[in-house]
């Protein structure tokens, strides 16, 4: 089926772009902002008609700490939301601080903030903001050779069963685990 006739009409475009910042020596500050845009009239469930333009407008700021991935801080901006209810989310993923950002996090991060408990918008964009954390806290400190002794066990801690690549009885593995001596 092609769908080249429908691009010329989008109705609904998500936006998540996601930044990592050195934060000091052992942290980093992931920004991720999340913003959906609907481009046509749509209608609430009471009849009331909503105009075209932003509908979510979220911004989620984490402070990710040393080797283990640590979750330190985390704050939320709600700069644009569809009812004013949706206000009482704004501190929902506060039961994530202190949790490593490692294999599991995503069932963890639905045990303690998902469905009624906070805002399905703030967890997609923090799920979506995990994977980015390991990439940024990792261009950190990587920017120098690292010390296989000290960050090795850790490193096969946080990539294992990540992804096909780093699976427990996976090449990539097997590598790590020999260049660390286990």
């Amino acid at each position: 089926m092609s769908t080249d006739h429908y691009r010329d009409r989008p109705i609904h475009a998500r936006g998540i772009e996601i930044n990592t910042y050195e934060y000091d020596a052992t942290a980093v500050l992931v920004e991720g902002r999340l913003t959906d845009n609907r481009f046509c009239t749509t209608y609430y469930l009471s009849g009331e008609a909503r105009p075209p333009g932003v509908v979510h407008d979220m911004i989620i700021r984490m402070v990710v700490r040393g080797a283990d991935l640590v979750i330190e801080s985390i704050d939320v901006e709600m700069k644009s939301i569809p009812r004013q209810e949706c206000i009482e989310t704004k501190d929902s993923l506060a039961p994530v601080v202190g949790m490593k950002i490692r294999s599991g996090f995503t069932e963890r991060v639905k045990a303690k903030v998902g469905g009624v408990k906070g805002c399905t918008h703030l967890v997609a964009l923090l799920l979506t903001m995990a994977p980015a954390a390991i990439q940024g806290a990792w261009a950190t400190m990587a920017r120098h050779p690292l010390d296989m002794d000290a960050f090795g066990g850790t490193a096969l801690k946080i990539l294992e069963n990540t992804c096909r690549v780093w699976r427990s009885d996976g090449p990539s593995m097997e590598a790590l685990r020999e260049k660390i001596g286990e």
